[in-house]
């Protein structure tokens, strides 16, 4: 008789506020069941055969690729970026971007997929948001700078194809309701520093939506850019404070 073991997971997707909130706040929380262990799902909705979810978005650049658009900017992130597009389609759909986040991934998964979901879409520029759920340990234990190593990676595959970078602060986040207790907000702090130093050192822009959406005590802003039951992930108008932000820095 089989045996069935069943799994949890915590993507980290807590977007909850008013009608659409609701439909994203299950952080996208999946039971999988597991027979004999053959398949086991992780986080960023993979698997073991693809550990950074190469599959969600393979269709969709295959139609890209035969598109040419010489202004097209590729947004890659995790759940805060992918969430982007319940709260404002139109902010894609009006602009020449494409939305490249998936929930709950860390930067390493994104840097397996850098090529395919980003490079090979041949955009003029990239914006990356990543690092808040490396913190959170959706993948396992690292360290501040292994994170910002991984970006800085990103970055640089990004420059040699001729890419104009722009890496962006990880959002404020005073908890993690998916993983809590592990106090982000200072290691938050000491991520972004090093990524502004990157910058700075390799003359790339910096997008700043710490300074803007941060409380002063090193968290999102309740209930003005988030809900009290999420802390992470913004709510439509913490998103229009993202896009006013982002507009300025592409349009400079």
């Amino acid at each position: 008789m089989m045996h069935l073991k069943k799994k949890i997971f915590y993507l980290g997707f807590t977007l909850n506020q008013n009608n659409m909130n609701k439909l994203l706040n299950l952080y996208f929380l999946i039971a999988v069941v597991s027979i004999n262990a053959q398949v086991t799902y992780i986080q960023g909705g993979g698997t073991l055969d693809d550990w950074a979810h190469l599959k969600k978005y393979e269709k969709d650049n295959m139609e890209i690729k035969g598109i040419d658009d010489p202004n097209r900017v590729v947004f890659m992130g995790n759940s805060i970026t992918e969430g982007w597009l319940y709260f404002n389609k139109s902010f894609f759909i009006e602009n020449p971007f494409i939305n490249r986040g998936i929930g709950g991934q860390t930067t390493p998964q994104m840097l397996i997929r850098f090529k395919p979901d980003v490079v090979n879409l041949n955009p003029k520029a990239v914006v990356i948001l990543a690092g808040i759920n490396d913190i959170a340990g959706n993948t396992g234990p690292v360290t501040i700078e292994n994170i910002a190593e991984n970006i800085f990676s990103m970055a640089e595959i990004a420059l040699a194809n001729n890419i104009e970078v722009f890496i962006c602060s990880v959002l404020p986040a005073a908890d993690f309701p998916w993983s809590p207790g592990k106090n982000p907000a200072e290691k938050v702090i000491k991520l972004n520093s090093l990524l502004k130093d990157y910058c700075n050192k390799n003359k790339l822009t910096y997008v700043d939506y710490y300074s803007a959406m941060d409380n002063g005590k090193g968290g999102l802003k309740v209930p003005e850019h988030t809900a009290a039951d999420d802390l992470v992930h913004p709510n439509k108008a913490g998103y229009a404070v993202m896009e006013g932000v982002i507009l300025k820095a592409l349009n400079n």
